[in-house]
C-alpha cells in the first residue's frame, strides 16, 4: 500500500497544481458562476503539462516490466531503465511522451469541467458548495468522464510503449494497426474494471481536495 500512496499522492498534487495554474491563465470568476466549460476544460488540460514529464517515462518502464516474457531479465524499473537507455537513449526511455500528454490533457479537460459542472448543479441555493454526498457524486462522475475519454488513447499509448523498437513511428500508426486488425472495440478493452474503480477513487479524491481547501481557508482566516 505504501508504494502506490508514495507515487499517487505527488502525482495528484502536480495535477491539481497544474489545474490551478490553468485557471489563472484561462478562467475568470465568471467561468465558474456561468459554467463556461471550454475555459474550465482548457484549465484542466493544463494539468497534463505538469504530470506528463513524470508519468510518461514512469509508465514506459512499468509497461515494459509488466509484459516481459523472460521474468528474469528485468528485476525492477532500474534494470528496465538501463536497458532502454542503452538501446536508444532518453528517446527510448521517454517513448510515448506525446501520447501520454494527449491522453492526460483530453482526460483532464473532461475531468475538471465535468466536476465543476456537477458541483455547481448540486450546490443548494445560497450555499457555497454541495453537501459531502454531492461532492462524492460529482467527483465520482468526473472520474467516469475522465476515463471514458482516456481509455482509447491509453490503449494506443501502452501499445506504443511496449512495441519492439522501430515497429511504430507514433500513436497514429498504432491506431491504424489496431483498427485494421482488431476493430474499434479493441480501443475500449478493459473499460469495465477501470470504470468500477474510477467512481469511488475519484469521489474520495475530490472530497479530500474540498475538505483540505476548507481546512486551509479556515487556518488562514479567509473563510
Amino acid at each position: 500500500m505504501g508504494a502506490p500512496l508514495a507515487g499517487v499522492t505527488p502525482m495528484y498534487m502536480l495535477c491539481f497544481l497544474g489545474y490551478e495554474v490553468g485557471k489563472h491563465i484561462f478562467c475568470t470568476p465568471q467561468s465558474f458562476t456561468d459554467l463556461k466549460l471550454f475555459e474550465i476544460a482548457a484549465a484542466g488540460a493544463t494539468s497534463a503539462i505538469f504530470t506528463t514529464p513524470i508519468l510518461a517515462p514512469g509508465e514506459r518502464l512499468k509497461c515494459v516490466l509488466q509484459v516481459q516474457k523472460d521474468k528474469t531479465r528485468f528485476k525492477g524499473p532500474i534494470d528496465v531503465f538501463k536497458a532502454l537507455y542503452a538501446e536508444g537513449g532518453i528517446r527510448s526511455v521517454s517513448r510515448g511522451f506525446s501520447a501520454t500528454l494527449l491522453r492526460d490533457s483530453v482526460a483532464s479537460a473532461f475531468y475538471f469541467s465535468s466536476y465543476e459542472y456537477l458541483k455547481r448543479k448540486l450546490t443548494p441555493e445560497g450555499k457555497k458548495g454541495p453537501s459531502p454526498a454531492g461532492t462524492l457524486f460529482a467527483g465520482g462522475m468526473a472520474g467516469i468522464f475522465n476515463w471514458m475519454f482516456a481509455i482509447p488513447i491509453d490503449t494506443l499509448k501502452t501499445r506504443l510503449q511496449i512495441a519492439p523498437e522501430g515497429k511504430y513511428n507514433g500513436i497514429r500508426n498504432v491506431l491504424v494497426d489496431v483498427l485494421r486488425n482488431e476493430g474499434a472495440t479493441a480501443l475500449f478493452r478493459g473499460i469495465g474494471p477501470v470504470m468500477i474503480r474510477a467512481f469511488p477513487a475519484n469521489a474520495a479524491c475530490f472530497l479530500g481536495y474540498e475538505t483540505t481547501i476548507k481546512v486551509l481557508n479556515w487556518l488562514s482566516g479567509t473563510q
